[in-house]
């Protein structure tokens, strides 16, 4: 398939609209419902033209599957997708709304009510080990019903690759991005698959300012075992890169142990001590540089209520809730310490 989407930031973005478009022309399922619904509502320039034609598919859904279930017929849909469209019919269409977004001192924070629909997979699992072997029968990104979610399929960094939407975005132009996915490679870093991340970041970077890739290991709330990385565009900057923590050569220490690679072999002697001393980590990747963030595993620290879950955007500095509430009261104080509590004694 033709690599021109990543030719410039427009082209991205109007491929990205293109491709919703054409799922919803295409297909009539839930979950491409749900994947475009998600999709329109976090970007306003993706809401205007489809929320008219989301609105009706919505109604026609609900309205079928009442008559299904007063019926007491089978419903033809995933269980995870009946799920959340039956949150979605609980909420009303007209409260959708695209998402709020305010500082709070350095960090990002985001009302995506959306997000919380997301069936959480792995990323709720108590993980005890970084490395677990690939399972054909558990949820991948090979399923054949996946297959209408993907956005573009090629070569990049010379390997083949698959983008699919993230059917529950938090950030920009979100992807999911999958190296290899026929060799069926759990979500594990490899020299190999290191070097290609890197590779891929710098070779898009140079057309599309703002791309970052973005990794969760297991046990730092990957939420499929199947390896792939996240990508997005950010064109303000995250917080992690802000030039005035400790890191990036200010004064402010981060409130979590942050490492800035600014070298391919510096950054895999970091990933390679992480891997020897079972230490899950996220990481960020911004042309030839990656932030890497040492943590706790999942399940071993006690987060505040207003947080779902804590994995590459939030460590990152970039906060996403669920309700307004926490939105308007969230502030600096709170976040500093939800970052805290996933710090590694270990690191300095």
């Amino acid at each position: 398939m033709n690599a021109a989407l990543f030719a410039s930031p427009a082209h991205l973005e109007a491929a990205f609209a293109q491709g919703l478009d054409a799922m919803l022309s295409t297909h009539d399922g839930l979950g491409v419902y749900i994947l475009a619904l998600a999709n329109a509502a976090f970007d306003p320039a993706l809401w205007t033209p489809l929320q008219a034609r989301l609105a009706e598919r919505h109604a026609r859904h609900a309205h079928a599957l009442t008559a299904t279930l007063r019926e007491g017929k089978r419903v033809q849909a995933p269980e995870d997708d009946l799920m959340v469209f039956l949150k979605l019919m609980a909420m009303g269409f007209n409260a959708i709304r695209t998402p709020l977004w305010r500082n709070a001192g350095p960090w990002r924070i985001q009302f995506n009510p959306l997000r919380a629909l997301r069936p959480p997979r792995a990323s709720q699992t108590r993980i005890t080990t970084l490395q677990q072997p690939f399972d054909a029968r558990g949820f991948h990104f090979n399923k054949p019903f996946l297959a209408k979610e993907i956005l573009w399929q090629g070569v990049l960094a010379d390997k083949p690759v698959r983008l699919l939407y993230n059917k529950f975005p938090f950030a920009p132009l979100h992807g999911l991005i999958t190296p290899a996915p026929e060799r069926n490679l759990p979500q594990w870093l490899t020299p190999e698959m290191h070097d290609w991340a890197w590779r891929c970041c710098a070779e898009l970077g140079r057309n599309l300012p703002g791309l970052g890739l973005a990794y969760n290991s297991l046990g730092a709330q990957a939420s499929v075992n199947h390896l792939h990385l996240q990508s997005f565009m950010q064109a303000d900057a995250l917080p992690v890169c802000a030039p005035a923590f400790r890191h990036n050569g200010g004064s402010t220490p981060y409130p979590i142990p942050c490492l800035r690679c600014d070298g391919l072999e510096q950054a895999w002697f970091e990933l390679d001590a992480l891997h020897a001393s079972g230490t899950p980590y996220n990481l960020v990747y911004r042309p030839d540089v990656l932030y890497l963030l040492p943590r706790r595993m999942q399940s071993e620290a006690t987060l505040p209520d207003w947080c779902a879950g804590m994995a590459w955007s939030e460590l990152a500095g970039v906060m996403t809730v669920f309700n307004r509430e926490d939105f308007d009261s969230l502030q600096e104080p709170g976040i500093m310490a939800a970052l805290s509590a996933l710090a590694v004694p270990s690191f300095p």
